[in-house]
This record gives structure tokens, sequence and C-alpha cells, in this order.
């Protein structure tokens, strides 16, 4: 059975927009595809760390612990062996408390990237190849979180080409989650049940190729 880490944030972790709740496994897009691997004969466990508010490489003002850079190299080498660490991070970049824009948060893909590749796993475990997901666009935030998202559509315009460019030059795997889903419906930045299903589809046939028999 081989082993996919997934680091992510809300988007992953499966709030329901407009709720403080949570979508199930089966129901959010890494249960999706770990569901649809297995079905297609690949034997795969897909072990999820999302954190609600989880930044590329910053520090939340409010809230401890959200810099995505900070243990990551001791997941990888908890976990390890990984067949492939998926990276769907930066919508937390935008936040109205931050200046940040869409190269900012590449650069911070860029040096997530680094610190997988440099974990201090066992001698003689491969190092785990890393695809990187951009998150799709964000639209006009609404509701409880728009005055936390204010004007992070304008901030993040460009990310997906940004995220591509930092995963050719680092030779990383990329996908753009915004060529088969929106964001939600109801606040414009996470994802609704049905967008989960979506890109949990989606990504069996992205992930698929890189699992090396």
């Amino acid at each position: 059975m081989k082993q996919i880490l997934v680091y992510g944030d809300s988007l992953t972790w499966g709030i329901i927009p407009g709720t403080r709740g949570r979508l199930p496994f089966d129901e959010r897009w890494p249960g999706v595809m770990e569901r649809g691997l297995n079905a297609a004969g690949r034997s795969v466990r897909v072990l999820e760390d999302c954190l609600n508010g989880r930044r590329t490489v910053w520090d939340d003002p409010y809230k401890p612990g959200r810099n995505g850079l900070e243990g990551l190299a001791q997941r990888i080498e908890m976990h390890a062996p990984l067949a492939l660490v998926v990276l769907m991070l930066g919508t937390n970049d935008f936040q109205s408390m931050h200046p940040y824009t869409a190269w900012h948060a590449a650069q911070g893909i860029a040096a997530l990237v680094a610190a997988i590749r440099q974990a201090p796993i066992e001698p003689g475990m491969p190092i785990p190849p890393v695809l990187v997901v951009s998150p799709p666009p964000l639209q006009t935030p609404k509701g409880p979180i728009a005055p936390k998202f204010l004007g992070a559509d304008a901030k993040s315009v460009g990310l997906a080409d940004a995220y591509r460019a930092v995963c050719a030059a680092l030779d990383c795997f990329f996908f753009d989650s915004g060529t088969v889903t929106a964001t939600s419906r109801v606040d414009g930045v996470h994802l609704d049940a049905d967008q989960h299903l979506t890109l949990g589809t989606a990504m069996v046939n992205v992930v698929r190729p890189h699992l090396l028999p």
C-alpha cells in the first residue's frame, strides 16, 4: 500500500461554507480521491494534514500554528515512506491582514517544496515527489468570512500561473484545480460538497500517473 500525504488548509479540511461544520472524509476531496484510486487498482492510503487558516510560510497574527513551513519536514519524516506529497495552500496568504500577491504565495510554495525535499527521513527511504495544486480562483467573499478575505480576489489574481512557473523551475508536478471547479457559491472562498466531489474525482487521474508501480 502506498501512502499519499495531503497538506492543506480549510479547502481540504472540508469546512462546510457558511458554517463551522466539516464534511466527512468520504465526501472531502482527499477521501473521494482515495476511493477512486483504490477502485482504479491503486492500493493507496491518503493521509490528511489540513489546518483551517494555514498559510504557506506566514504566521496568522491572531491564531498560532498557521505557518505551513513550521514542522513540515518532521511531518514528512513522521509519515515516511511517502509515494507522493500533495500541497494545496495559498488561499489564506490573501487574507485582509496580509499584503501578499500571487508571486509571494508561489515563493511560499517553493519554500515548502524545499522543506519536503530536505526532510530528515530515514536512510534508504525515497524523497517523495511533490504535486502542487493551485486552489480555484477566489470570488468576492460573502457571509461571515467576508471581512477576513476582503480584497483577496484581487490580490490572488494570477495564482495558478505563478504556481505553474515555480513548479516548472523546481521540477515538481502541478495541477490547476480551477480547471475543474470554482470556489463556493456560498462564501466565494471554500468548496461546496459537490465541488469536493468534482475535485476528488479529477484528482484520481491527476495523481495516478505519479504513483510508480
